[in-house]
């Protein structure tokens, strides 16, 4: 029983906002040990810090864990602004702030999911995905770019708000650990947002550059409805990402959904595929109705390769179903709250092709050097 027993016991505590061991993020600060107590001081980031609780829980946990503490005594302290600084140093690994991680030289593999209109369940089918990714052990991103009706907090059951430490904003992660940044995250009371493009792409550009997202597989972006300035921004922004067309079945809603990918192909994001979602109504017997009509998402997919020249593909086809739509209400995914749900399945199914997806490599520094 020593010090270093408990203080490699702290170093499984992991800061629930920047995912990393309070140890790495120089969070701990004074460590005793008399007779069977142990104390231990614990530095937060900022004052009024909102995973304290959390974070003072799981250390205590992990304390009485070692052999020989029969009582731990966790303080509570806030960091110096010496010490924050040295924390941004080193969370940002040589990078300036207000840095873009997804420009062209990005591992990240980064989707722009959009849809010619509203009411496809874009938000719902993107929250899910994220989640189902975050579920299969990829460490998921998710910008809720649609500013004029954000609404990704809800369908993952977020409620908290960024923390900020001095300029760098902490989003909050859900409870699948997809971390999240939304315009609704700043409001008060769900006020209406009533921004011209400048505004729209100075929101867009800080939820990029001054967010700490730290090392992500997976960047997803809802876009809104359409092809306004938002759109154009994020393909300024985000060079590598590809872009996903959410349609329903309906050839008149899938007409318009083409518009969305085709103003991806001008701005330089190829198609990575369609999604077509509502395809059908599962019916007692196992029959399908198909409510909207049939086709809409192949009609998508053909009419954009069209244009790019390019193979795409109909990813996927979501039933529709009572379970997503409560699961979207209730702040639970149903790739969680019922994975046997056919919705459920067939979302789980394009999550593992978005897995499967290869970003190229050519020109991109490695880290690596000839020995």
């Amino acid at each position: 029983m020593s010090v270093d027993a408990i203080n490699r016991a702290l170093a499984t505590v992991i800061d629930p906002e920047l995912r990393l061991p309070l140890t790495e993020l120089d969070m701990v600060g004074e460590v005793s040990l008399v007779g069977r107590e142990a104390s231990v001081q614990i530095k937060l980031t900022v004052v009024g810090c909102p995973a304290s609780a959390r974070i003072e829980r799981e250390t205590r946990e992990a304390v009485l864990k070692v052999d020989g503490v029969d009582s731990a005594k966790v303080t509570l302290s806030v960091m110096t602004q010496t010490e924050r600084e040295a924390l941004k140093i080193k969370l940002r690994n040589g990078k300036p702030p207000r840095f873009n991680p997804f420009g062209k030289d990005s591992l990240t593999r980064v989707f722009l999911i959009g849809s010619g209109k509203g009411g496809v369940g874009k938000s719902s089918v993107t929250a899910n995905i994220a989640t189902a990714l975050a579920l299969n052990g990829h460490r998921v991103g998710l910008v809720d770019a649609d500013i004029f009706g954000f609404s990704i907090p809800g369908q993952l059951g977020l409620t908290d708000r960024p923390t900020r430490v001095d300029e760098m904003i902490l989003p909050p992660v859900s409870a699948s650990g997809v971390k999240v940044i939304s315009i609704g995250m700043f409001l008060e009371d769900s006020k209406p947002v009533a921004w011209r493009g400048p505004m729209l792409h100075r929101a867009i550009e800080q939820f990029l550059c001054d967010v700490f997202w730290g090392d992500l597989d997976f960047l997803l972006v809802d876009l809104p409805p359409g092809t306004g300035d938002v759109a154009i921004s994020l393909g300024q922004l985000l060079p590598t990402a590809k872009t996903v067309v959410v349609t329903t079945p309906q050839i008149a809603a899938a007409e318009v959904a083409e518009r969305s990918g085709s103003v991806g192909l001008q701005t330089g994001q190829p198609v990575f595929g369609v999604i077509e979602n509502m395809s059908w109504l599962i019916q007692p017997d196992g029959s399908k109705l198909e409510l909207f009509g049939a086709g809409g998402g192949a009609s998508v997919a053909q009419r954009l390769a069209d244009i790019s020249g390019q193979r795409v593909e109909l990813i996927g086809q979501i039933p529709m179903s009572i379970a997503l739509r409560e699961g979207s209400d209730a702040g639970k995914p149903i790739v969680v709250s019922n994975v046997a749900d056919p919705a459920a399945s067939a979302i789980m199914e394009i999550a593992k092709k978005f897995a499967a997806a290869k970003i190229g490599l050519a020109g991109k520094p490695l880290g690596i050097s000839p020995s």
